[in-house]
């Protein structure tokens, strides 16, 4: 993808944000931001036989944090737990279009480290 459609794809993920809103049967509900920015998130998980089965959020925020939460609700659907806790940032900056988020790492990487606390307490409350 050129800049430009790399752009484009993150107006229109900001401005017609996916998967947005509260899931009421949520496992886990997991709060992040980036307090010296404004930047805030909430994601909501449902699992299902090893899986991501659902995964919606709500946030304000620059475009490059709320567009790649929009982009992360997709991304993960129907994957494997174990899978998108092996996700770095590095391979989620691709999906988003690196030559354009690199300059905004921590904007573009909050919905995926706040992903990861939510799979984190989803395995915890699993262990009990």
């Amino acid at each position: 993808m050129d800049r430009q459609a790399i752009i484009d794809n993150l107006l229109d993920h900001y401005e017609r944000p996916r998967n947005q809103g509260a899931l009421d049967d949520a496992d886990v509900v997991m709060p992040g931001g980036i307090p010296d920015c404004g930047d805030t998130i909430t994601l909501y998980l449902k699992v299902e036989a090893g899986r991501i089965a659902a995964l919606t959020f709500e946030g304000q925020g620059c475009t490059v944090s709320q567009a790649a939460a929009s982009i992360l609700t997709d991304y993960v659907r129907d994957q494997p737990v174990e899978r998108v806790a092996l996700l770095d940032d590095a391979e989620f900056y691709v999906a988003l279009g690196r030559e354009v988020v690199q300059s905004r790492p921590r904007c573009a990487s909050l919905a995926l480290n706040t992903l990861k606390a939510a799979l984190l307490q989803y395995r915890r409350s699993a262990e009990r």
